[in-house]
């Protein structure tokens, strides 16, 4: 299995590039975020592999850092969700963006991926919840106000404060993540005018 090459970018196409290792041209597919930030044509590359074997077709998937790969992987574990899906969820998410998206159950932000349904959305967030690496670079003071607005168990303060800033514009994750640290300063019995006002502080940052 190949997990690595380290080559030149010998040419791009819609979805892949090949990359040049020592005279042989690899296909490697690649998300569209990671394409956009590949180096120009002639220069050197070196990309994660994730390598599958089909009946048909080896295929290698590229991927700037490890991490970026894990998550291919770890979204290929859910139903539905196949090479060309989790492709697509990378394209739209990096690896911070996504678990943030599946740490605060938001559905929408995963649905921007094309081919991926309210369902589907639903379904990722669910099943990888409770999954390493989802959480890694989440705020667990994040992950608990999120899990009480999910339930309901909420004080009404908190669930107020969230609305109001999703009223405002505000995406429900971007939202909750504000609020979050306004608990973290204010206290568990902050009132929700103080939420929203210290919540749109650490927005403006």
């Amino acid at each position: 299995m190949i997990g690595k090459l380290k080559g030149v970018i010998d040419s791009y196409g819609e979805d892949f590039i090949i990359l040049d290792v020592h005279g042989v041209g690899y296909v490697v597919q690649c998300s569209s975020r990671t394409l956009q930030n590949l180096p120009a044509t002639g220069e050197a590359a070196s990309l994660s592999i994730e390598t599958q074997v089909r009946e048909d077709a080896i295929r290698l998937f590229g991927f700037r850092s490890d991490n970026e790969r894990d998550w291919f992987r770890l979204l290929q574990s859910v139903q539905g969700v196949g090479a060309r899906v989790a492709l697509a969820i990378l394209s739209v998410l990096d690896p911070g963006s996504l678990a943030t998206a599946i740490a605060t159950a938001d559905k929408s932000a995963i649905a921007r991926a094309p081919g991926v349904g309210p369902k589907l959305a639903q379904r990722i967030a669910a099943e990888l919840k409770d999954k390493a690496p989802a959480f890694s670079s989440v705020d667990p003071a994040l992950i608990r106000l999120s899990d009480s607005l999910e339930d309901n168990t909420a004080t009404g303060a908190v669930s107020d404060a969230v609305s109001g800033l999703v009223n405002l514009g505000y995406p429900r994750a971007q939202a909750s993540a504000a609020i979050a640290a306004a608990l973290k300063q204010a206290g568990e019995d902050a009132e929700a005018k103080t939420l929203i006002r210290l919540g749109l502080r650490e927005l403006a940052r």
